[in-house]
């Protein structure tokens, strides 16, 4: 299969862009639905989008047997990825668990990657890697100020929510050699979905949807995790997941600019450094990916 790595990172953008409005969307609901609940039924409502677009699917279905326990793995990482995040988020603080659980996610998949490839990623790669990182860091902490609390729990579960980020994307892209795009974020989505439906009943009881409740849900699970998990699935095609995961850490650049823009969020001091750092690690790890497709082709 002839990749277009180029093409892979503008569609990982792309879904970054997507998901860095997750928060001002939740921030403009009502306020009265439990994070968790949110959460949860992001999932369905992705789930339900991934089941409307796979019937319009018409890519044949491979000869060789359905990878059904990687598929319940892929479903698994995609459930405990959203529910250790919020709960982590909960105990820790927004600011302290975001920069937790979104930094240790491109750490993670590099390391699970060089196991499961038996080839460690370049020395760049990993210089740009612990740039982004660090940049995505500052400006998550930049926004909680100094207020943070470093719960070991909290801190245990935001570290999961990144191992399971890992995890996902790195059987995304093995599943991909078996399935279409739409069909592994269906079964994914569908199958953490059912995991996540019943955490929500008991950890938040049952919910009351407001109308903003419900748009925020709707344009949540259809957009930001619809919209976004396809464009995500299909980069996996042309660019390494560990790769993947680095270039995702766009999300807090486009969140940042949207708080700032659209609810009117005053930036911390460590943010606009933060910002910058980000976009010099997104360019190594580009050039890497860049480079590593030439020698391949070559």
């Amino acid at each position: 299969m002839h990749t277009h790595p180029l093409l892979g990172v503008a569609l990982v953008l792309g879904a970054a862009s997507l998901w860095g409005t997750t928060g001002t969307a939740q921030a403009l609901a009502s306020g009265d639905l439990p994070a968790v609940w949110f959460g949860a039924l992001r999932l369905l409502v992705a789930a339900l989008f991934f089941l409307a677009y796979a019937r319009l699917d018409t890519a044949p279905l491979p000869g060789a047997r359905f990878p059904l326990g990687s598929v319940v793995l892929a479903g698994l990482c995609m459930a405990v990825y959203n529910l250790a995040f919020f709960a982590g988020v909960r105990l820790t603080g927004v600011a302290l668990g975001t920069a937790v659980a979104l930094g240790s996610g491109p750490v993670w998949a590099g390391l699970l990657q060089a196991l499961w490839t038996r080839r460690w990623p370049a020395a760049v790669w990993w210089l740009g890697t612990a740039v982004a990182v660090t940049g995505g860091v500052l400006m998550s902490l930049g926004e909680g100020g100094l207020g943070l609390r470093a719960d070991p729990l909290g801190l245990a579960l935001c570290l999961l929510s990144g191992l399971s980020w890992g995890c996902y994307s790195l059987l995304n892209a093995v599943l991909l050699r078996h399935l279409s795009a739409s069909r592994v974020t269906l079964w994914a989505f569908g199958v953490a979905a059912l995991l996540a439906l019943p955490w929500a009943a008991w950890d938040g009881g049952w919910p009351r949807l407001q109308a903003r409740d419900l748009l925020a849900v709707l344009y949540v699970g259809a957009v930001t995790a619809g919209v976004a998990y396809l464009l995500y699935s299909h980069a996996l095609r042309h660019i390494s997941a560990a790769t993947g995961v680095t270039l995702a850490l766009g999300e807090p650049v486009v969140a940042f600019v949207l708080a700032v823009c659209v609810v009117g969020e005053q930036p911390g001091g460590w943010a606009l450094p933060g910002l910058l750092l980000v976009l010099v690690g997104v360019v190594l790890v580009v050039r890497v990916e860049l480079r590593t497709a030439g020698l391949q082709r070559g």
